[in-house]
Parts: C-alpha cells; sequence; structure tokens
C-alpha cells in the first residue's frame, strides 16, 4: 500500500474545501473526505496484518524515500509498523467523530472544518514520518491550529486557555527541536549525519550525549502528553475548547506525544531510557494520583474529563518508563482506548451542553429518561474510563499494570500498586457524576422537552463505541500487532540493562 494517500486524501478535501462556500457542501465535502480516510486506515490495517501474516519481518512495511535537501540529508522517509497502524487507525476513527459533532457548526463553518482537517494532516505525517526533521515538520503542523480553533470557535477564557496551551505546547516543541538538531549531529559524530528514525537506532551513541538528549526529547514530547508538572494546558484548553477541538486534543494530540516519547525516544535512547525509567515512571504515577483527585472535585463534567485525562495519560507514561515489553505495548493499547473513549465522552459532553447550556452536573439530572442515546453513551463512556471488563479501557490498563509488575523491584512494585490504586478514586468520580446527571428525576422540568441525539451524532458515537468494544471483547489483533513491532527495542532495552 502507497502511504502517501493518506496525506493525499486530506489534501484533496481541503482543495475541495477552497472551492466552495456552501456550508452544507463544506459539511458533507469533509465528512466524505474523511470517511475515506477511514476506509483508507482500515485497508492500512490488513495490509499490515497480511503482511506480517506472511512472513514479513522487516521493521517498518510499506516504506518509500526521497531526498527533499541533500546537503543536511533531510529525507522524506516514511513508513509504518504496528505501533504507527493503531495510531493512524485512531486519528481516522476521532476525525470522521469530530466532523459529525461539528455538524451544528455555524460561524465559520468553512474555515473550521480547513483547521480541523488541517490537524489531522498532521497527525497522519506525524505517524507515517521516520525521519526526524519531517516528523517536527508535521508534529508543528498538528499543534498550531489549535490556537485558532479555541480562540474562534471556544467558549470561556477562549483567548487565554488558548494563549496559553499553545505557549506550553510551544515550549514543549523547542525542546524536541533542540533534541533532534542535537541528535543529529550526535549522529554524524558516531559516522552518519542522518535524521533517520530507524538509522539513529542502530548507531552506537554514547551514553552521555544519550543523557542530555533523552530528556529534551522526552520532556519535549510529554508535555504534549501532559505529563505532570507540564499538564495545566490541558484542562484550560479543554474548558474552551469547541467539542471537535477537545476530541482532538484529547483523543489524537495528546497521543502524539506519547507516540513520540515510546517510538522516537525510547527507541534511539535505550540506555538512557533505563537510566531515567524511576523518574519516569515517579512522574507519571504523581501524574496519575494527581488527576485523578483533582478530577475528584471537579463538578463541570468537561473539567472531568479533562482532569481524568491527565491521569489516564499516566498510564501510557507508566508503561513507557517500566521498560518491558508488557507494559509498552499495554501503553500502545491505553493510547488507542484512551483516544476513542475521550473523545466519546467528549462528544457526549457537547451534546449535553448543547441542549442543556450547563455543564455542571449537580444542574443536571435525569438525562436519561430524557435522552436515552446519549445518557447511554455518556455512561459507556464512563465506564470505559473506570476500566469495566469487556471494554477496551480494562484490557489496556491490565496490560499497564502486568507489564509493570514484572520488573521486580520496590519502587517499580510500589508505584503500580499506587497506580493501581487510583482506579477506585476514578470509579468515585465516574459513577458520582453519572449518577448525578444521568440518573434519578429530571430536576429541571425544561429538560422534558429536549430532544436526543441527531443522526449525525448517533452515528458519531457508534463509530466510536465500535473500537471500545472490539478492544474490549477481542484485544489481541491489537496487543499482537503491536508487540510484532518491538522486538528489536528490547533486545537493546535488555542489553542496555548489562
Amino acid at each position: 500500500m502507497n502511504l502517501n494517500i493518506l496525506l493525499a486524501i486530506p489534501l484533496i478535501t481541503l482543495a475541495a474545501l477552497f472551492a466552495v462556500s456552501d456550508a452544507g457542501k463544506v459539511r458533507w465535502i469533509s465528512f466524505a473526505g474523511m470517511s475515506v480516510q477511514l476506509v483508507a486506515s482500515v485497508v492500512l490495517l490488513f495490509a499490515y496484518l497480511a503482511g506480517r501474516h506472511a512472513g514479513v519481518t522487516t521493521p517498518l512495511l510499506f516504506e518509500s524515500s526521497m531526498m527533499w535537501y541533500a546537503s543536511w540529508n533531510i529525507q522524506y522517509h516514511i513508513g509504518v509498523d504496528g505501533i504507527a497502524v493503531a495510531m493512524i487507525l485512531l486519528t481516522s476513527v476521532v476525525m470522521v467523530s469530530g466532523i459529525l459533532i461539528s455538524w451544528n457548526i455555524q460561524n465559520q463553518v468553512k474555515e473550521f472544518y480547513i483547521l480541523l482537517i488541517l490537524l489531522g494532516l498532521g497527525a497522519y505525517g506525524f505517524f507515517i514520518a521516520n525521519d526526524l526533521f519531517t516528523m517536527f515538520l508535521f508534529f508543528e503542523l498538528a499543534v498550531i491550529p489549535k490556537y485558532l480553533l479555541i480562540a474562534i470557535w471556544g467558549s470561556g477564557k477562549k483567548e487565554f486557555n488558548a494563549m496559553k496551551l499553545v505557549l506550553i505546547l510551544m515550549f514543549g516543541s523547542s525542546l524536541v527541536l533542540a533534541g533532534i538538531i542535537g541528535t543529529y549531529y550526535q549522529a554524524g559524530l558516531a559516522g552518519n549525519a542522518t535524521w533517520d528514525l530507524m538509522t539513529i537506532g542502530s548507531l552506537n551513541i554514547p551514553l552521555h550525549a544519550q543523557q542530555i538528549l533523552f530528556p529534551l526529547l522526552f520532556v519535549g514530547f510529554a508535555v504534549l502528553s501532559a505529563m505532570f508538572p507540564f499538564h495545566t494546558w490541558a484542562p484550560d484548553g479543554h474548558s474552551s475548547a469547541p467539542t471537535a477541538g477537545s476530541m482532538f486534543l484529547a483523543g489524537i494530540s495528546m497521543k502524539l506525544g506519547g507516540y513520540g516519547c515510546l517510538r522516537v525516544v525510547t527507541y534511539m535512547f535505550p540506555e538512557a531510557a533505563r537510566f531515567y525509567s524511576p523518574y519516569i515512571v515517579l512522574l507519571a504515577t504523581i501524574g496519575i494520583f494527581y488527576g485523578a483527585f483533582v478530577t475528584l472535585r471537579q463538578k463541570d463534567i468537561k473539567m472531568m474529563n479533562a482532569y481524568s485525562s491527565v491521569s489516564h495519560c499516566g498510564f501510557v507514561l507508566l508503561g513507557i518508563g517500566m521498560l518491558t515489553q508488557t507494559a509498552m505495548t499495554g501503553a500502545v493499547m491505553q493510547m488507542v482506548s484512551h483516544g476513542v473513549m475521550t473523545a466519546l465522552f467528549f462528544g457526549v459532553i457537547g451534546m449535553v451542553y448543547e441542549r442543556t447550556h450547563t455543564r455542571m452536573s449537580n444542574e443536571l439530572g435525569g438525562l436519561l429518561k430524557v435522552m436515552p442515546f446519549i445518557g447511554t453513551c455518556f455512561i459507556l463512556a464512563g465506564l470505559t474510563s473506570l476500566g469495566l471488563p469487556g471494554l477496551s479501557g480494562f484490557v489496556a490498563e491490565m496490560t499497564v499494570f502486568v507489564g509493570a509488575w514484572q520488573v521486580n523491584e520496590f519502587f517499580y512494585r510500589a508505584a503500580t500498586v499506587m497506580a493501581c490504586m487510583s482506579i477506585v478514586v476514578t470509579a468515585v468520580y465516574i459513577l458520582r457524576a453519572s449518577g448525578f446527571a444521568m440518573m434519578g428525576p429530571v430536576k429541571n422540568p425544561a429538560y422534558n422537552a429536549l430532544h436526543d441525539a441527531t443522526w449525525n451524532e448517533k452515528l458519531a458515537a457508534v463509530i466510536l463505541i465500535v473500537p471500545i468494544i472490539l478492544i474490549g471483547s477481542a484485544p489481541f489483533w491489537l496487543s499482537d500487532m503491536v508487540n510484532s513491532s518491538m522486538g528489536n527495542w528490547m533486545t537493546k532495552i535488555i542489553t542496555s540493562a548489562h
């Protein structure tokens, strides 16, 4: 399969959007383009699985390369492994759902959809790129339009929160840029001045150089994954973002950070990853507990989900920090699970707010009777968040915990136990919010006149629910696909321990 199609479809969609001005046509062109992208992503999944089943053992499939800037050896090198395929599929699902959820946007419709699709284009390019410089360009493309989406179509302190989000994320980007430039020069000292991720991973970069470059790149990417204490952009950004913006921020953008930490930094610098492992685990555990307990105090259901995302992304960093194959597989599964779950949650919260004009759980009540489809989706998203068996959240978190427990040292075992205990806190705030907002009598008589989800909202929710149930009931296709990409990583990591 030619991976360029994953970039061509959004570009063609954007070109078509520039050619029309009617809001209705804009919506349908955006939906059609992202639906085709979803189909292409599913085709990629089956093509990848077929290739592995046929015995192809190369680290990357569907590779192609073209020189961009010869004097600096910058190449357009693309290819995918199982982790990238999972992230591409997640991006496609969230993008289609975000387009549908935004169907009622009335203000500057064309510009809204163009910015949303630009964000998706940046994510697709980031996940297929294997040249660090090219990857950084797409990384920035997936960050910059967020400011406009929040500042123009957001609510509350939207200008302030948009500026705060972008400044913090640009701080992370500056660390990433410094890290990749340093990596390029260090690769030159090691005998091959290259930006190529796979080539750098095969070089013997000295430990002292890894120890300098690793924190620059890891922290830079982890800022986007809301790592404590660089997480404050996430709740404020979510509180002001339009619904589709929140879905993209939590469902995709935060996964760019996790992917960068795992697929880029840990792969290139395994010895430094071993050295910094305790610090990663410590910050991840603090983030898990901090996010959970702050969420417990939230009455605004959108802020609840925003702080909950800080906690859940901590499981991703915990899995990466443990450096076992099972834990890192769980980290990828958590990225996918949290991506679809939190996108569904933000989508449903947006539906509730659009109808009731409030996000305060104590002002809601009895909505399940009035809006059964929306109420059911709200509860399903909550049950996924708290890790109910049979849903994706359970298998993802359990895989992280099992992999974490394999590290037979007191500190790591203690961190694993504490991370497991946070599930109790999660259950409290999810069940409480579900009870206040959805159960019991209808508090406000005006709510009796509210209508349930429209066709586009139902379709958006179903698209997100399918992977939640599919991963929860049959997770092995995903875990096996991710595991198949980690063989050479684990060899390097195990070697670095000796």
